[in-house]
């Protein structure tokens, strides 16, 4: 398989091209596989490795300065402690919330994650909040190549490293580097996707697979691979090859497996599940929860994380239109992106979180990054010093400082 340099990519073909009629192009410089001597995807994660590993220091120091444990910030907050109760002890752990008289359940919690945090502690030693942060570090690492080869496929070696480099400068980019299972589902996302637009049928299929046993909103990248099955079978008038037909098929069975395990459990094999997701107060409401909490908002609320979280959708929004109108978007990360945005702002929840729900759309970037990408070198690196300047505040602020759930 070629490689990519850092350079601009020649235009993408229609957002109806096949996935295989989009092979990897060569340079102007004629050479497709190094910068100088460097392969472009070894620079893409160098560059992903110094942005957050940068933040990582910040994290530290700051909980350094607060008299807390680094290691307990980074694997030991918010979720990260019902992943490492699963992890340890299995399922079964329940809790009350008072505020909505209602019961928790760590079955809300997909496994894939807690099973990868298990098998990596019987094999490395220290505590069991080091294992679940390597696995997470390790993943966003494959996060981090996996979107550039997305990049680098769709508009040449130099915009992929680009989109990596904003990727990992977004405001709740810490949260690639915590004990959480966005940089997780993240790498199955990109490699999955990368998979379809080469045409890797059964690779793609398995991805998802494993995308849907690590968080609910895993049914996305199930989603964008069923699509392009789907695409592909009509385009041929149902004579695709059966690994077609089979990877379109299979790719949910990740996420519904795990739906129905948990809803047969409970009694209620269809709505089980999402009757534990009701007692975290989460449920699909066509967005009227969230519409309220812009408006309180917008009313004189100012909370920084909510105030921030209303930018942050806006902006997510405005790239989703531009994303939308760009016909050199291929049909399936169209599909995976809007059923992301789909899930975050019409489900209601932890408002403050939907930000950390949309780490995994990263296609939402390519937009900025066309922009990017015809502008200086020194005008990119701005862009990107600052944004990540603004992740190294906020990131911690949320936190250590907020006391809302990131």
């Amino acid at each position: 398989m070629a490689t990519e340099t850092v350079s601009n990519g020649a235009a993408p073909g229609p957002r109806t091209a096949r996935p295989t009629d989009r092979p990897d192009r060569p340079s102007r410089t004629g050479r497709t596989g190094r910068t100088g001597r460097i392969p472009a995807a070894l620079v893409a994660l160098a560059v992903y490795a110094a942005v957050r590993g940068a933040g990582v220091l910040v994290v530290a120091a700051v909980a350094r300065w607060t008299g807390r444990s680094p290691l307990a910030v980074l694997g030991e907050s918010w979720d990260s402690v019902w992943y490492l109760w699963i992890a340890e002890h299995g399922y079964g752990r329940t809790q009350m919330w008072p505020a909505i008289d209602s019961v928790q359940s760590d079955s809300a919690f997909f496994p894939l994650y807690p099973v990868l945090i298990r098998c990596a502690s019987a094999v490395l030693p220290g505590p069991l909040t080091a294992a679940a942060l390597l696995v997470a570090w390790i993943a966003s690492g494959a996060a981090a190549v996996g979107v550039y080869r997305v990049g680098a496929h769709l508009r040449g070696a130099r915009a992929g490293v680009l989109l990596v480099a904003l990727w990992a400068a977004l405001p709740h980019a810490l949260m690639l580097n915590l004990a959480y299972t966005e940089p997780l589902l993240t790498a199955f996302a990109a490699w999955a996707l990368y998979a379809l637009l080469r045409g890797r049928w059964w690779w793609a299929a398995g991805l998802a697979v494993l995308a849907g046993l690590t968080r609910p909103t895993g049914i996305a990248v199930a989603a964008a691979v069923t699509a392009a099955a789907a695409y592909e079978i009509l385009r041929r008038r149902g004579r695709a090859p059966a690994r077609v037909w089979a990877a379109g098929l299979a790719a949910p069975a990740g996420w519904a497996s795990y739906v129905l395990l948990v809803g047969v459990h409970r009694g209620d094999p269809l709505g089980g599940y999402f009757a534990v997701q009701r007692g975290w107060g989460s449920r699909f409401d066509f967005g009227a929860g969230m519409l309220g909490s812009v408006w309180r908002v917008l009313s004189g609320h100012l909370a920084l994380a909510a105030t921030v979280t209303v930018v942050l959708l806006v902006a997510a929004l405005v790239l989703a239109g531009l994303l939308a109108v760009d016909r050199t978007v291929p049909l399936p990360l169209l599909v995976y992106t809007g059923v992301l945005m789909l899930m975050t702002y019409g489900g209601t929840g932890f408002f403050a979180s939907k930000p950390r729900f949309l780490l995994p759309a990263f296609p939402l970037l390519l937009p900025a990054v066309a922009v990017m990408a015809r502008a200086r070198p020194r005008t990119a690196v701005v862009v990107t010093g600052v944004l990540a300047g603004l992740s190294y505040g906020y990131g911690p602020y949320l936190l250590l400082v907020s006391g809302t759930a990131p």
